[in-house]
């Protein structure tokens, strides 16, 4: 499991895929969160901007990636 220490509030899906190095750009993430491969505690999400806060949990190809403080 990835843990991502935010700096911030809060960070956004597509960035947090990239700060986990599960994809390569901003691209492949907008393309893998349309296509309904990334879920947020353990639904679907199909928006690049979701917000996610300390707690959160998202799923992608069978990695998981917890956001914390």
């Amino acid at each position: 499991m990835e843990i991502i220490k935010l700096k911030d509030e809060y960070i956004k899906l597509g960035q947090a895929l990239k700060a986990a190095s599960l994809v390569e750009d901003g691209v492949e993430a907008k393309l893998a969160i349309q296509d309904g491969l990334v879920k947020v505690n353990g639904e679907v999400d199909t928006r690049r901007g979701r917000k996610l806060y300390p707690g959160d949990l998202v799923t992608f190809e069978g990695n998981e990636i917890k956001i914390d403080r």
